[in-house]
Parts: C-alpha cells; sequence; structure tokens
C-alpha cells in the first residue's frame, strides 16, 4: 500500500473496538476487521440476497454479494487514488449490504411497515442500522463477544443513513448525525463507489433481462456519450460486447471524476487529519455536470427497470411473502424456534425482524410454503 495522506484513517490512531483486544499480528486493525466479515455467516447469506431480480431467476443476475465485491473493487480503486486506507474501504464496502433483508428494497420497505403498524415501539426498519446491528450484537462466532467487534471507522462507514432517533441511542457511531458531521472520507468514497456500482450494473441485468433497451438508454447523456465513443472505435463488435465495454467506460469516467473532483475539494478544505475530514462539508463528490447526468441515470432506472411492471409484480410476491411471516410468528410465537421467542412484545418483534431480515430469498420463500401450504 502507497503513504497515506495526512486526513486518512490509520489503524493505529483507530478510535478503537467496543471491546478492548490485543493488537493483530502480521496484519492490521482494518484488515482484520475486513477478514472478520469475509468469514461470517451473513456475508455468505447475501449470495442468495436479491439485488434487484430474485436470486432463482438466473444464474447470471447479480445478488447482493457479487454487488458488494463490485463496490469494494471500485471503493479500492478510489482509495488508492486519494490516499486513503484501502483495506477500511473494503471492509465497509462487504459489509454495507448484510443487514439486507430478501427481496432486496421491497423486504425492507415490508418489514419497516410491518413494525411501525403492529409494534410502533420497536421503531422501524432500516437496513444500514440493521446492518451494524449484525456487526455488533447478531453474529455469533466469538467467545468474548456478540457480533463481530470492528472498528469504530469500520463501524460508521457501515451506518451511511440513520433516523435522528435512533442516532441518539447509539453512542459513538451515532454522533455525526446528531451534530451534523462527516464520516471519514473512507466511509464517503464508499458511499458513493456504492451508487457508481448499482447504477451501471443494473444496467447490465437490467439489459440483460430485457426489461430496458439500448435505444431507451440513448436518451441518457451519460450512456449515449460513451456509447458512440466505444460504437467508433469498435464500429462491428458485436452487442453484448458493445453493452459490456460501453459501462466499463461509464464506470471509469464515474471514478475519475469523482476522483479528480474529490481532490480539488481536499485542496480547496486543506484537512490535515481525518478528524478535520469529519469537520469539513463533504469532501467526496461527483462534478457538478456527471452529478447531472448520475441523476438523470438513477432516474431512468427507477421509472423504467425498477417500477417496471414485471418487477412490481415480483416485488409485490416479495412483501405479501414477508409481510405474511411477520405477522404469522407475531400473533403465534410458537411457531418459532425457542431461541427466537421473548417475553417483552417489542424485544419479540425485534427478534422476529431479525429472524426474517437474515433470511435468504428462498429460504424465506421455504418458510412461508411451511406455514401456508398444505401438502396434497
Amino acid at each position: 500500500m502507497r503513504e497515506l495522506a495526512a486526513y486518512a484513517c490509520h489503524p493505529e490512531s483507530s478510535r478503537g473496538r467496543r471491546y478492548t483486544e490485543q493488537a493483530p499480528a502480521g496484519r492490521n486493525a482494518f484488515q482484520r476487521d475486513r477478514d472478520r466479515i469475509v468469514h461470517c455467516s451473513a456475508f455468505r447469506r447475501l449470495e442468495y440476497k436479491t439485488q434487484v431480480f430474485l436470486n432463482h431467476e438466473g444464474d447470471l443476475f447479480r445478488t447482493r454479494l457479487t454487488h458488494s465485491i463490485e463496490v469494494a473493487q471500485i471503493a479500492r480503486s478510489l482509495a488508492r487514488n486519494l490516499a486513503v486506507h484501502e483495506d477500511l474501504v473494503e471492509a465497509i464496502a462487504l459489509a454495507h449490504d448484510l443487514g439486507h433483508t430478501p427481496f432486496g428494497h421491497a423486504g425492507q420497505d415490508e418489514l419497516n411497515a410491518c413494525l411501525r403498524e403492529r409494534v410502533p415501539l420497536a421503531g422501524g426498519f432500516e437496513h444500514n442500522l440493521q446492518s451494524l446491528r449484525v456487526v455488533d450484537e447478531l453474529e455469533e462466532r466469538y467467545a468474548a463477544f456478540n457480533g463481530l467487534n470492528l472498528c469504530f471507522e469500520t463501524r460508521e462507514g457501515i451506518l451511511k443513513h440513520c433516523s435522528m432517533s435512533h442516532a441518539r441511542v447509539l453512542g459513538d457511531v451515532g454522533e455525526r448525525f446528531v451534530n451534523r458531521t462527516q464520516a471519514s472520507l473512507e466511509a464517503q468514497l464508499t458511499n458513493l463507489a456504492d451508487e457508481i456500482a448499482y447504477n451501471n450494473h443494473d444496467i447490465d441485468d437490467g439489459l440483460r433481462s430485457g426489461l430496458i433497451t439500448v435505444d431507451q438508454l440513448l436518451h441518457l447523456e451519460i450512456f449515449s456519450a460513451h456509447y458512440a465513443q466505444v460504437h467508433s472505435r469498435y464500429p462491428n463488435v458485436e452487442q453484448k460486447r458493445l453493452v459490456a465495454e460501453v459501462i466499463r467506460a461509464m464506470i471509469n469516467t464515474l471514478v475519475r471524476d469523482l476522483t479528480d473532483t474529490t481532490m480539488a475539494r481536499i485542496r480547496q478544505y486543506g484537512p490535515g487529519s481525518v478528524d478535520e475530514v469529519r469537520t469539513c462539508p463533504p469532501l467526496a463528490a461527483f462534478s457538478d455536470a456527471l452529478r447531472v447526468q448520475a441523476d438523470a441515470l438513477k432516474k431512468f432506472l427507477l421509472v423504467n427497470l425498477y417500477r417496471h411492471y414485471q418487477v412490481l409484480r415480483m416485488m409485490n410476491k416479495a412483501r405479501r411473502i414477508v409481510r405474511e411471516l411477520f405477522v404469522a410468528f407475531l400473533e403465534d410465537p410458537r411457531l418459532l424456534a425457542d431461541e427466537y421467542r421473548r417475553e417483552d412484545p417489542v424485544a419479540q418483534a425485534r427478534v422476529i425482524a431479525d429472524y426474517i431480515a437474515g433470511m435468504t430469498d428462498r429460504y424465506a420463500i421455504r418458510e412461508h410454503a411451511g406455514l401456508y401450504r398444505m401438502e396434497s
């Protein structure tokens, strides 16, 4: 790894772990975090959790696992460009979706609605907060503590968004939402690497599924400009390779623009430490022109892919599965194994939410069938 900038997170200056541990030998503290994430059960389950298309609908569509790996790759490139800590951005990227429910955002929205309607005191469901809950409490791998006992800097990056009510009770990792300060530059970059990954790779999956077309995408400036460049260079290449080259070029443009714009903002505000990064305005950003183009792409995908009637039909089924599982378990906790039963109603609702959020798509479908389908 190249020499770190003064504004980077340095593992030897970490704000530490919730439970004190001896420093690792042969690797730094952020490497240890990354390794713990890769080896945890929640990370393995991402292989069978939806990105946009249900996991069982095709072997070539992205899952939460492949998405997380793609985010980590982009984030490491950005970290290297800007001389911040590559192992930290990789750890954040690999953990950022650990709390996602089965069935993507449809599952998350339905679980949140169930909690707020049925047990308001449980506080709803936020997948970023759930990712933090996974690494802080739910993983059971170590004798001395619950969770993975990650460094503050990794936990800070995992918690990208958080409601004020939750932030107030989270302690150190929630302070920035209360005080309206920023996360580390590593966390900021990983957040935008996530956006780069899902926007561009959802184009790929959308085209592969046939739900969107190249002709539609050519109305977008960010796509049409790169399409023209690639087509000019490879006029006779087959469509599949042409699209792959266009997406690759778009990602490259976004990474370069983000690198250049962020570096310009670093020079403008001159942070000399990670603590100074936190008191600056957001440093990681796209240029104004590219931000407009990226937002147009996000809007296009929302209207034409995420709200495509075939996707909505699939997500409607997914929401019903999540709701019926939650209601069945809440109304009769005897349907749950002993380890998921609690006396307190709010604690019971939260444990049910943990159980459902930890399910893969296929496990949720199987659990639902076991509750509601009568065998002939």
